[in-house]
């Protein structure tokens, strides 16, 4: 029977049943569907889900190390509140989860920047553009190995600009997978640490509802580093390379400084390959209506808003785990700083 069901659902291989999976998808489901929740309340301009981003996982199979697509569930929460959401997506990998789940629809315009040839999920062409009420509104920047940072800003500022001045999104979702970087163990770019951060901080540089969420990533101590990093970003704060001492000190060797550089891998994608990609995706957009509109409904009420710690309901401690605050309040010492 167990057989049976892990088949139907694709579960195994890349996939495997373990120990506290369904804990770790509702961590990762709820702090998207949270955040989402939080931009639609006003609460916060930005939120951050980095255990979030599992944008390969469908509607009823897991797929690519992803089992639930907190995307989806997040940027369907945005729909509720947002008549328009942009997903951006900078992993290696296509975000064909995402962009499966709105290839119908013109509320959600998805535009992914991934590794396209015999590499996982082998989706993403630049011709997959949509059906029926979403055509065109699926956006695909196929590019070669070795992508640089000049060539990946060549080609995600105009294309994620022109998005913004015809789409005109009140909300937007980026998802910052860091297996993009250069030297990640699976993929093929070649981006630095302020090569992947530019693109985070040239889509909050619009000033629209933003929730980021992480994704794929799987040299840890670079991934770690450039979220880090990141983070600081999106509060306005850039941090200074130099590591201060700590217990994990000895994995940011042998430079301990907050970077990723580069290697000097060949870059191949060509000037006249990304001019061809950039031109087949000006002349898609062309073919979208301007800022679609849709049809006011009532919305359905939010659960009442009591605040962080008073969500933290008796009830809440009962169920296995418990929440989040509770579990911090429990070997939280007053006395310690964090």
């Amino acid at each position: 029977m167990f057989k049976k069901e892990s088949v139907k659902f694709n579960v195994g291989d890349d996939c495997p049943v373990f120990d506290g999976l369904y804990e770790y998808c509702s961590i990762s489901g709820g702090g998207s569907m949270e955040g989402a929740a939080r931009l639609n309340r006003g609460k916060c301009d930005v939120a951050i889900n980095y255990a979030g981003g599992l944008h390969h996982a469908k509607k009823s199979e897991a797929s690519g190390f992803c089992y639930l697509n907190d995307i989806v569930l997040g940027i369907i929460e945005l729909l509720r509140y947002h008549p328009r959401v942009l997903y951006i997506d900078i992993d290696v990998h296509h975000g064909d989860g995402v962009e499966e789940a709105f290839y119908t629809t013109d509320r959600v315009m998805t535009c992914s920047f991934h590794k396209y040839g015999e590499f996982f999920p082998g989706t993403g062409e630049l011709r997959d553009i949509g059906v029926g009420k979403g055509k065109y509104y699926a956006v695909n920047v196929p590019l070669r190995d070795g992508i640089d940072d000049a060539t990946y800003r060549s080609v995600f500022e105009p294309v994620i600009g022109k998005i913004m001045e015809w789409y005109q999104p009140s909300a937007v979702v980026l998802q910052c997978g860091g297996d993009s970087l250069s030297g990640d163990r699976l993929g093929c770019f070649n981006l630095s640490m302020e090569g992947h951060a530019n693109c985070v901080n040239y889509v909050k540089s619009f000033g629209i509802p933003m929730m980021v969420v992480g994704g794929g990533g799987y040299t840890m101590r670079n991934v770690a580093r450039t979220w880090c990093f990141e983070t600081g970003l999106l509060n306005n704060v850039v941090l200074d390379q130099e590591l201060p001492y700590n217990e994990y000190y000895e994995y940011y060797g042998p430079d301990y400084k907050l970077d990723v550089r580069p290697s000097n891998m060949y870059n191949v994608n060509t000037p006249e390959y990304l001019d061809k990609i950039l031109l087949g995706i000006f002349q898609n957009l062309e073919n979208t209506k301007y800022a679609p509109s849709v049809q006011l409904n009532n919305v359905p009420n939010d659960p009442e808003d009591k605040g962080d710690e008073e969500e933290d309901t008796n009830e809440a401690k009962d169920t296995k785990g418990g929440s989040q605050y509770a579990r911090d309040n429990m070997v939280q010492n007053d006395t310690e700083f964090y």
